[in-house]
Parts: C-alpha cells; structure tokens; sequence
C-alpha cells in the first residue's frame, strides 16, 4: 500500500473524482478526510471506505469559506497530529457565454473553483510543511488552457488554477511541498452525466461527445484518480509544478 500511513485531505469526495479519489487513497492505506457540503454524499464515501476496512472521517466545509477550510485541516491535524496530502477537487460548472454571464455566476463558479483552491492551500500547506512534506494535487481542466464559448467563467477559474499550481509549486518546493494539477476531459461524473440528462437525447449526447476521443470514450472517474494516486505518492518524487493531461487526446488534434 504505497500510501500507508499517511493522512490525506480530498475536497468534493462525496461524489465523482473526489469520490473515487478518497476511496482509491484509502485502499492504498491512507486515513482520509473526506470534506463536502453535502453531508449525505460524503458519509456514504465515509461508510463506503470503512466497509472495506480503511480508515475515514467526514468533515462539511464549503470551501470558498476560510473559516471551514482552516478548521478542517486543524481538526485533521488534532486527529491525527500530521497531514501528509491534499486533493483540491470540489468544484462547480456553471454554464454561460462571456456577456451573458452575470456577476454572481462569475463569483459563484470562482468562489469554489479558484478560491477553493487557493484557500486549501493557503492552509494545508503549513500542516504539510509540519509534517515534513507532502504532496498537493489541484484538478483542473482542458478548459484551463482551451476554450469553450459555453463555460466562460468556468474556463477562467480552471485556468487560474494551473496558474496557481506552478506559483505554489515553486514557492514550497524547496520546503518539501509538491504541488502539481491534472486536467482531464470529460469524465463520467454525475455532473457530466446531469448535462447529458438534459439533452434531448442523452444516448446521442453522450455518443457524439465520446466521438471526438481517440479512444471513443469519455474518462471513469477511477481514471483520474489513479492519475492522483500518482502525483501524491514518491513514484513521481521528482514531479512538481506540472500541468498532467489525462483527455484521451481530445486536445491533441486541430480539427
């Protein structure tokens, strides 16, 4: 178990990546936080990795709250004295085109994607640093970095947080701090599955989508979180700042 022992952090596990993230951390021996603000999906995550005999707490937090996010990690810290990983993985997509946006959907979709991001690190990576390091994952996205006229707010948080990363990345580096993001493509989640469901034909959403992959598919969100399992664990120890494409080669082609 190439985790064991250590303490990890997940955002958003209740559900999707961060589901699949928690629960792959703890069969690899990790105690995991499980923090959300939907306390029914994250205590199924809780009860789901204690079935299979890992170990897990649940904490509610909105993370574009500073007071939730320090008070998560400094009870993690009281629990279990250290904190070795955090996953910044709760995040929202709210659909929009750039002047059709309104202010508080732009705030909204910030106010977790990015500051989200910002405030975990803000206050894991002291703990980590305590701990005598560890390692940070920020999922962002292929809309971080290419453009969808649909998702404008969306697309500038994730770009903002690959930003982020390599600022991070580089500054906590030499105190033993990894910081590196993963931007996948689509992946089977229950938030890609909502805006299939309001296709008028989802099948046919859903096959034209998979059209455009190389491998005809979108990703399962055990895909991503091996790629995570990775990042945090010492078979990437010289891996840090790095902006991990996991899309199927959506982005690889021009037309």
């Amino acid at each position: 178990m190439i985790l064991e022992d250590k303490v990890a952090i997940v955002t958003g596990a209740g559900s999707g990546i961060g589901k699949a993230t928690a629960e792959l951390f703890a069969r690899e021996g990790a105690k995991v936080a499980v923090v959300d603000w939907n306390t029914e999906s994250g205590q199924q995550t809780v009860q789901t990795i204690r079935r299979a005999g890992g170990e897990s707490l649940f904490f509610p937090a909105d993370v574009s709250k500073a007071r939730d996010v320090e008070n998560v990690v400094t009870q993690v810290q009281e629990r279990y004295g250290r904190l070795n990983i955090l996953v910044n993985n709760a995040a929202i997509a709210l659909m929009g085109q750039l002047v059709d946006t309104t202010e508080e959907v732009w705030d909204k979709v910030h106010s977790v994607n990015l500051k989200g991001v910002f405030l975990g690190c803000k206050f894991a990576i002291p703990a980590i640093i305590a701990s005598g390091g560890g390692a940070v994952v920020n999922m962002a996205s292929i809309l971080g970095f290419v453009g969808d006229p649909d998702m404008a707010a969306y697309c500038a948080a994730k770009g903002g947080v690959i930003a982020l990363t390599k600022v991070a990345a580089l500054t906590y580096g030499p105190k033993g701090v990894r910081v590196n993001c993963i931007c996948p493509g689509d992946v089977d989640t229950p938030m890609v599955q909502d805006y299939f469901n309001h296709s008028p034909d989802p099948t046919r959403a859903r096959q034209e989508i998979s059209s455009k992959y190389a491998l005809r598919r979108i990703a399962s969100p055990e895909e991503i979180a091996r790629v995570a399992l990775f990042l945090v664990s010492d078979q990437s120890s010289f891996v840090t700042g790095s902006m991990l494409v996991v899309d199927g080669a959506l982005t690889v082609k021009c037309y």
